[in-house]
């Protein structure tokens, strides 16, 4: 079994940076593709990006490619995303989702394991 938990959301302003990240108890992390996913009040929760389960591939929404990075430090049982120039389009809950030997899919229904989620609130 695989807990996750969120941290580093907030408030910041347009065009600043937050980095978001996921610590994963257990000691099979890196078997576990990594996601992170992100719901906006009265949407439905949409992929964000992922990681494959090795680490050597990433793949992101388009409206967040080019702003948005993924990593995975499997030391450190941690999967982090690094969001520069935010838009306040960009304001949701974040979600962090493990797959068990994933390749980093854009499906929520792939992963097995949730996280409770983080506020990113990005002001104009």
């Amino acid at each position: 079994q695989v807990q996750l938990v969120e941290s580093g959301g907030g408030l910041v302003q347009a065009g600043g940076s937050l980095r978001l990240s996921c610590a994963a108890s257990g000691r099979t992390f890196s078997t576990y593709a990594m996601g992170w996913f992100r719901q906006a009040p009265g949407k439905e929760r949409e992929f964000v990006a992922a990681i494959s389960w090795s680490g050597s591939s990433a793949y992101y929404a388009d409206s967040v490619k080019g702003r948005f990075t993924v990593s995975k430090d499997n030391a450190k049982n941690t999967v982090y995303l690094q969001m520069n120039s935010l838009k306040p389009e960009d304001t949701a809950v974040y979600y962090c989702a493990a797959d068990l030997w994933g390749k980093g899919s854009q499906l929520p229904s792939e992963y097995e394991h949730w996280g409770q989620g983080t506020q990113v609130t990005v002001s104009s």
